[in-house]
């Protein structure tokens, strides 16, 4: 009885070992997890204002303008078109 006492005691010792250990592991994994989502969160939110940026309507005129040599149409330039 007391054999079987003993194993039952270095059993639950050794479960007890093996779950602190698994629980360390997902702690880890948890915390590298976070980290990683903190790091997408302030891309994401850098992306988003750089996309602000580049699609403001101050820039697109400024380009259209300087690079593509664009203007807005005279009167006698527009041209209306009608459909039949």
């Amino acid at each position: 009885m007391v054999a079987l006492l003993w194993l039952a005691t270095i059993a639950s010792a050794l479960a007890v070992v093996q779950t602190t250990q698994r629980s360390r592991e997902l702690t880890a994994q948890l915390v590298q997890a976070q980290k990683t989502r903190d790091e997408l969160r302030y891309e994401q939110e850098r992306l988003l204002l750089e996309k602000g940026a580049w699609s403001a309507y101050s820039r697109i005129e400024k380009v259209a303008r300087e690079e593509l040599n664009m203007h807005v149409p005279a009167p006698d330039e527009r041209v209306l078109v009608t459909t039949e």
